[in-house]
């Protein structure tokens, strides 16, 4: 079985959480699980970005460094940029 603890937190997020649980059919406990399991430390963030620069090397098969890697432009941020601002101006234009 596993350790099990407590946490303190203001009434209002406990009521909260406890709200959404119930709603997606879990504890409190499950769903603060949950949570914690999808919130990544800057270590498994680092590796991810390891691993993820290393694929990209071997698919093109071209040796870039990291220096090269975090002054290449984010194109798949532009590209979200790009999308919201269309759909404000099509929103826009329907409103």
């Amino acid at each position: 079985m596993a350790d099990i603890t407590t946490i303190q937190v203001a009434r209002q997020a406990r009521d909260h959480l406890a709200k959404v649980a119930k709603e997606r059919g879990m504890t409190l406990g499950q769903l603060v699980e949950r949570l914690a399991s999808e919130q990544l430390t800057q270590e498994q963030i680092a590796e991810r970005v390891a691993a993820d620069r290393q694929v990209v090397r071997d698919v093109i098969g071209i040796d870039i460094s990291d220096e090269e890697f975090d002054r290449a432009p984010d194109v798949l941020g532009n590209i979200y940029k790009i999308a919201a601002e269309k759909m404000r101006k099509a929103q826009g234009a329907v409103a």
